[in-house]
């Protein structure tokens, strides 16, 4: 700091700026396994709801 001045901030400016990446990358994350968990809850209630129609069916069927 000494060799530099006091107004010498590039340390500052280049943590700021990998705290910005850091920040992009985790939301980006969190953005993605939402988004993935999202699919497979919607594709987990899709299977049950045709599993529930299947089986209305196969008892409706039985009885004729």
């Amino acid at each position: 700091m000494a060799d530099r001045g006091w107004h010498e901030d590039s340390d500052y400016h280049e943590a700021v700026q990998r705290a910005e990446r850091a920040t992009r990358f985790g939301w980006s994350a969190i953005a993605w396994s939402t988004g993935a968990l999202g699919c497979v809850l919607i594709t987990v209630a899709v299977l049950c709801a045709v599993a529930v129609i299947a089986c209305l069916f196969v008892v409706v069927a039985s009885h004729y």
